[in-house]
């Protein structure tokens, strides 16, 4: 990619990311009342959860003793995602801290192991929203998936592509500030078609979100949707919980610039 090319897409996330923060600002009503309405949840959980903590931490350590290494602020997203229930909580967290040694053995996902993904520039930090949420943009129609007939070889293609997806979640957790605990997602999909599609890794994708980095998803917001991203919307919907379909939200395309590949 050339300078005066970088320079364009530069232009055009910001005026991506400025637009949907323009968005959101728009129905300050509406995202009052929501915040209103979990910060009173938060007053009222916030006694709950601290005499739950140290039970679900108790639990654990016993069945994986590297728990110990685990702070509260993680343990109470457990347990939020699992509407403050002990037991749930508590298994969640031990399924998280297996599949955390097993998939990430070296502690983080290097960039190294992933070169195809990398090379294809789909994905972006940019900035942080009016509430202080690190926002990344995703360019869904420079995603494609490996093509081959081997079954191994797609199943090696499918674990780099979610070692990927690691990676760009601790990225973005990484540069959360203190006192942060959330990330929004913009998935410009303009130019997406069917050659994009990925519904395996779409699926391997959401699972990893939703049960290894809960109660970290702000927001997503989907722009410049072609009509065909719908039949694969469909395919996809069914499997995403409850508390996610509410925070994903698609733009009309009126209101967003078109991005400048």
């Amino acid at each position: 990619m050339s300078k005066a090319e970088e320079r364009r897409l530069g232009s055009g996330l910001n005026s991506i990311s400025m637009n949907c923060q323009e968005i959101m600002e728009s129905k300050e009503t509406t995202e009052d009342k929501e915040t209103r309405r979990e910060q009173q949840d938060n007053m009222k959980n916030n006694l709950m959860e601290q005499t739950k903590i140290p039970q679900v931490r108790a639990i654990v350590e016993r069945q994986d003793p590297s728990s110990k290494e685990v702070d509260d602020l993680t343990i109470r997203r457990f347990l939020r995602a699992r509407d403050l229930d002990i037991g749930k909580a508590s298994s969640m967290l031990f399924r998280y801290l297996k599949w955390r040694r097993e998939f990430v053995p070296n502690g983080s996902v290097s960039l190294l192991e992933t070169p195809n993904e990398v090379a294809q520039n789909k994905m972006f930090l940019q900035g942080s929203d009016k509430k202080g949420r690190p926002i990344t943009v995703i360019l869904g129609a420079r995603h494609v998936q490996s093509k081959g007939g081997l079954e191994e070889f797609k199943l090696l293609s499918l674990l780099v592509r979610l070692g990927f997806v690691v990676y760009g979640f601790d990225k973005i957790c990484s540069r959360m500030p203190p006192g942060q605990e959330k990330f929004v997602v913009i998935g410009d999909l303009e130019g997406w078609g069917y050659a994009n599609s990925d519904i395996h890794g779409y699926l391997a994708g959401l699972s990893i979100l939703q049960e290894y980095y809960p109660e970290r998803l702000a927001k997503v917001l989907l722009v410049h949707a072609p009509y065909i991203f719908m039949a694969v919307w469909k395919i996809v919907y069914p499997f995403i919980d409850k508390n996610t379909r509410k925070k994903v939200k698609c733009v009309h395309s009126s209101r967003i610039p078109l991005t400048k590949n």
